[in-house]
């Protein structure tokens, strides 16, 4: 199932987020004020739902009846998550950082946004 996959492929994503932000430095090189506040809200609550799509993306793929059920709740949480980043860049400027912060940051938000509007139709 496309969708089992994609949770997978998204939760490493998140993951792999995280280590590179922490590690190579994935933050801009001026970031605006509170920004790296506002990141470092994020590692605890993104950890959770990359763990929250590895178990409904495996469950998925067992055919197990949960993993619809908590791909739904990891819908909600990936769209919570891109309209709240996108308000953040939007009201902060990060989007005109740079156009390559421009087309990353855009990239994730839509992701979230858009993968989490594609599993509520498959799902439900």
């Amino acid at each position: 199932m496309a969708i089992a996959v994609l949770e997978l492929l998204t939760a490493a994503g998140l993951i792999l987020f995280w280590i590179g932000f922490f590690t190579i430095g994935l933050a801009p090189k001026n970031p605006p004020k509170g920004y790296m506040e506002y990141e470092h809200s994020f590692p605890l609550p993104d950890g959770l739902l990359a763990v929250l799509l590895l178990v409904a993306g495996i469950l998925l793929l067992m055919n197990n009846p949960l993993g619809g059920k908590l791909s739904l709740i990891a819908a909600g949480a990936l769209i919570f998550l891109g309209v709240l980043d996108f308000c953040f860049n939007i009201q902060n400027g990060v989007y005109k950082i740079s156009v390559g912060d421009l087309v990353t940051n855009a990239f994730i938000n839509a992701w979230c946004v858009g993968f989490g509007i594609a599993i509520i139709m498959v799902m439900v």
